[in-house]
């Protein structure tokens, strides 16, 4: 680095958090979505096998910034008591190039996800939703919580289902302590939840979508490879399906690949999350609602630009 030049800022976790809240990343998404944006010409992902795991690059730009999330899934740092999944975002100018910040990029993605999630769920759910459920307890699974109640303040309920007592246990009392009432639930509580995300890194689906209400809205967000999903093939066949980008949905989304793969599901009837923030689509009444996402560069890029210029804010005000 020349002489004299300023190191950019590590912005971590803890701080990433406390500077955006899961409102103001969900206004951040929208914002991004009525732009000129097209998230059909995004790069793909890019996906690296290295030795004991993979890399993975997820770049997007805009005039004013540039970004790339840089991260790594390693299946074996389980046995290590380490992450599964580690990286970082580095966010530049988007005329010099100038590196401006480096941040934690799994709290970004733990922010950002289900901050999308929570655009969709916008516009999706019922105006009245108060009883969700949720499969999966982990970082995603809180931030559904918390996205689900930042555009549905009727919220009243939390049904949690997972595999492990003690973590659905400790899900429960943590939304207790938030002002929610909790319960621990099984996959056939779908039946009274007007709202259902599913955040586990399960290979096929968690429920039966014959179960769920006709006004139902899904988000399902735990996977991005074409032979995994957590839905099954009567709910695309039965509801109104929103991805991030049809290019995506139809090369990394498995609960969209596989059931068009089995004839359940035309892909005509697929819409975008853009097209629905835009008012360019009217959602239909009398059959549930999934919204479907693997994840772009774009929306980590927009939610860093939001941190970062929360971060720049508060350090012009300390200086």
């Amino acid at each position: 680095m020349p002489s004299g030049t300023v190191p950019p800022p590590y912005i971590d976790a803890e701080t990433l958090s406390r500077l955006v809240p899961m409102s103001t990343a969900i206004e951040a998404v929208e914002a991004v979505l009525k732009t000129e944006l097209d998230p059909e010409g995004e790069p793909p992902r890019g996906v690296v096998d290295i030795p004991g795991g993979q890399l993975l690059l997820m770049p997007s730009a805009t005039t004013s910034y540039t970004g790339v999330k840089i991260a790594t899934v390693t299946p074996s740092n389980a046995a290590r008591d380490l992450p599964r999944v580690q990286g970082m975002y580095a966010l530049l100018d988007g005329v010099t190039h100038t590196p401006r910040a480096l941040m934690d990029g799994i709290a970004l993605t733990s922010l950002r996800t289900p901050a999308v999630s929570g655009a969709a769920i916008k516009y999706l759910a019922v105006p009245e939703a108060r009883r969700l459920l949720v499969f999966g307890t982990g970082p995603q699974a809180w931030g559904h919580v918390e996205a689900v109640r930042a555009v549905r303040p009727t919220l009243e309920h939390v049904d949690v289902v997972a595999r492990t007592p003690e973590r659905v246990t400790a899900f429960v009392e943590r939304c207790r302590a938030a002002g929610l009432s909790a319960s621990a639930a099984t996959a056939a509580d779908v039946a009274s939840a007007d709202v259902i995300c599913c955040c586990t890194t399960a290979r096929t689906p968690l429920f039966d979508s014959t179960l769920l209400a006709d006004h139902a809205t899904v988000a399902a967000v735990g996977s991005h490879e074409p032979d995994a999903r957590e839905v099954d093939e009567g709910l695309l066949a039965r509801g109104s399906v929103v991805a991030e980008s049809r290019a995506v949905a139809l090369r990394e989304c498995g609960d969209i690949v596989l059931a068009v793969e089995a004839g359940a599901f035309d892909v005509s009837r697929l819409r975008t999350l853009a097209e629905l923030v835009r008012g360019e689509i009217a959602v239909p009444g009398g059959r549930p609602r999934l919204f479907k996402s693997a994840g772009m560069a774009w929306e980590d890029l927009g939610v860093a630009v939001s941190v970062y210029e929360g971060w720049a804010a508060l350090d012009s005000t300390a200086v």
